[in-house]
């Protein structure tokens, strides 16, 4: 089973900041009781800043897990609930590639300059060790096809092998509490 992660963000009206957070409060509460729901994270604006953008991320079971969370009656009511407070629609999407990789049981990802360090050293030996294993296919493969199998190879191996060993190696610091931009 594969753990699902999903963003949602909402942008709250002028002055709804205190009534939006006292509804999210409540819904991560009772969120939280939906089975196969595993973790979440919410993401406030940066204090001093104009944004009034919040972030929900949330991580579930599996596919369907997720899908029944938000074809529910407790997000539908959330949804109700907030939207005094809320300017236009929630915008959400799933969180795949490096995001996914980094999150982990309701940690929010760390900053991208700690995923793009354990993203090469992921990478890198990917590459050597696929295109070493290929380097009798020069003149038996067209350059395009031997592309093409060896940037599969690699995509694999980083996704089952590679990556998730990573992950488990470097979590202690990649979940370390920092205060750099996220960036």
């Amino acid at each position: 089973m594969e753990t699902i992660h999903v963003a949602v963000t909402r942008i709250v009206k002028q002055g709804s900041e205190e009534l939006f957070k006292a509804k999210l409060t409540e819904f991560i509460q009772a969120s939280m009781a939906v089975d196969g729901v595993t973790g979440v994270h919410i993401i406030h604006p940066p204090p001093g800043s104009v944004s009034r953008e919040f972030g929900i991320l949330r991580s579930f079971v599996n596919e369907s897990a997720a899908k029944s969370f938000y074809s529910g009656e407790l997000f539908a009511s959330w949804l109700e609930d907030v939207q005094p407070f809320v300017i236009g629609q929630p915008t959400t999407r799933r969180l795949s590639g490096l995001e996914a990789f980094f999150r982990s049981n309701g940690h929010p990802s760390p900053p991208r300059w700690k995923m793009a360090i354990v993203t090469f050293l992921g990478v890198l030996p990917a590459v050597l060790f696929w295109s070493a294993a290929m380097s009798g296919f020069e003149n038996a493969w067209h350059w395009f096809v031997r592309s093409v199998v060896m940037n599969a190879a690699v995509v694999i191996s980083l996704t089952w092998l590679i990556m998730p060993l990573l992950t488990r190696i470097f979590r202690p610091w990649l979940q370390k509490p920092n205060n750099e931009i996220n960036q």
